[in-house]
């Protein structure tokens, strides 16, 4: 009895799968293994794209707004403005529309480009800073390369190759009030020389030797001799030595940029090998040793790259000249109206006055005011023009012109064209307020104090 019930429970505890064909039994034995595909989680790599794929989680990019947002970002990294750095502006950011600036500038290797974006905003206000390269050879389009601090709104970026930049301004949505960008390019590395500046070369990166049977592998910096030589960057000491043509020399290596940095004809190393130094620090003192018995007292200073040999280290320690201009122009207009003070008046397609000229406008036409950059206003035109215009040949438009009697009902619009929306209809009789004109419209000054258009008879 006991052996017929552990034969029972055998049976059963282990069916016989003989009966299977053999492609089924494969399928039976996949199908205990298969595992559930989870897919990666998405994961943005900048602040910008995740605020994006938030709105698309909030179902809002699909909402009006949402898409003048993506449209806000298309425009500034495929109409970005030409500029020359050092470049200041000041935006004004309405909360009622999407916003975005997009700016396009050369920047050399060697050079660091510093973005810094200050806020006067009643609300606090998250803006995304995005610089991306531009002139890729795939054509795949703009790469983006670095991004902002959320923190501090700064930006700081060191490219391995000179190339054009373009750097991209955008703030979430509903909130509004003044931004000013500030844009610049620096060296990279600190100057090698106390108290000198490029003015101090005499004998630049490439010049002949020899009788041209070789070329300048650096840049000649002259200096008193004893000038104490600082190191242009955190670096650890890779050689002291001395040699037949570069005299007492020393050798640092740059880990963060990759870079060897030469120093020869030094008077004296006071650096040993192996140790590591900080921007500034003592590494020896201008002399004449070497090959330079001859010649007065001067550093030469070489930049090496592996795989690469020697480069130019002229844009590494170059010194823009100034700082960027400061707006001169009234910046309390941001957001307001402006017209213009006398007929012909250029828009110019970006900050120069002697830049393209887009359009001119007559007397009397209003202009939103959109930014300001040293003496200029950065405009919007009805129609949606933008540009930039002399602060001195516009004005506030706060103030009326003239008063209009209206002598039978008329029709105010939003805008400045007939399919615009109404915004309020006028009696006969009343006295409008009238700041400006722009075609066939003037603009008119609403009952409530807002602003609109009004077509002319």
């Amino acid at each position: 009895m006991r052996q017929a019930r552990r034969l029972a429970r055998a049976s059963f505890s282990r069916p016989s799968l003989s009966w299977l064909a053999p492609w089924s039994l494969l399928l039976l034995l996949a199908s205990c293994t298969e595992q559930e595909i989870v897919p990666e989680p998405y994961r943005p790599t900048n602040a910008h794209e995740a605020y994006l794929y938030s709105l698309q989680r909030a179902q809002l990019i699909g909402t009006a707004l949402g898409r003048d947002w993506l449209a806000a970002n298309h425009r500034a990294l495929h109409q970005a403005l030409p500029i020359s750095t050092p470049y200041e502006e000041s935006l004004y950011v309405d909360p009622a529309e999407a916003f975005a600036a997009g700016y396009q500038f050369r920047v050399l290797r060697g050079q660091r480009t510093e973005v810094a974006v200050s806020l006067q905003a009643v609300q606090s206000m998250r803006v995304f800073i995005d610089l991306f390269r531009v002139d890729d050879e795939d054509g795949s389009g703009p790469a983006h390369v670095a991004s902002g601090s959320k923190r501090d709104l700064r930006l700081a970026f060191e490219p391995r190759e000179d190339g054009n930049y373009l750097l991209r301004i955008q703030p979430e949505l509903l909130r509004g009030g003044r931004l000013t960008v500030n844009i610049r390019n620096v060296p990279s590395l600190r100057f090698p020389i106390e108290g000198q500046s490029v003015q101090s070369i005499w004998s630049g990166f490439g010049a002949p030797r020899d009788g041209g049977r070789r070329s300048h592998h650096g840049v000649d910096i002259f200096a008193p001799r004893h000038t104490p030589v600082r190191a242009p960057s955190r670096s650890w000491v890779r050689r002291v030595n001395e040699r037949t043509l570069g005299g007492r020399v020393v050798w640092l290596r740059d880990e963060e940029r990759s870079l060897n940095l030469y120093f020869a004809h030094l008077q004296t190393q006071e650096v040993v090998e192996g140790a590591w130094v900080n921007p500034g620090d003592v590494i020896g003192t201008v002399g004449s040793s070497g090959n330079a018995r001859t010649t007065p007292p001067h550093l030469h200073f070489g930049i090496y790259l592996r795989g690469e040999g020697p480069v130019d280290p002229h844009p590494f320690i170059h010194e823009a000249e100034g700082e960027a201009r400061r707006a001169t122009v009234d910046l309390d207009l941001l957001g307001g109206w402006a017209r213009a003070r006398n007929d012909h008046i250029a828009l110019r397609r970006a900050p120069d006055t002697s830049g393209e000229v887009v359009t001119t406008f007559e007397r009397h036409a209003p202009l939103r005011v959109l930014g300001g950059t040293a003496n200029l206003f950065r405009v919007g035109a009805p129609g949606g023009t933008v540009g930039f215009a002399e602060g001195r040949f516009l004005e506030s438009a706060a103030e009326p012109i003239r008063l209009d009697e209206i002598t039978q009902a008329r029709t105010v619009l939003v805008d400045a064209t007939p399919l615009a929306p109404v915004r309020e209809h006028i009696p006969p009789g009343e006295a409008v307020p009238v700041l400006g004109r722009f075609g066939d419209y003037l603009f008119v000054e609403t009952r409530d104090g807002g602003k609109g258009w009004v077509p002319m008879e």
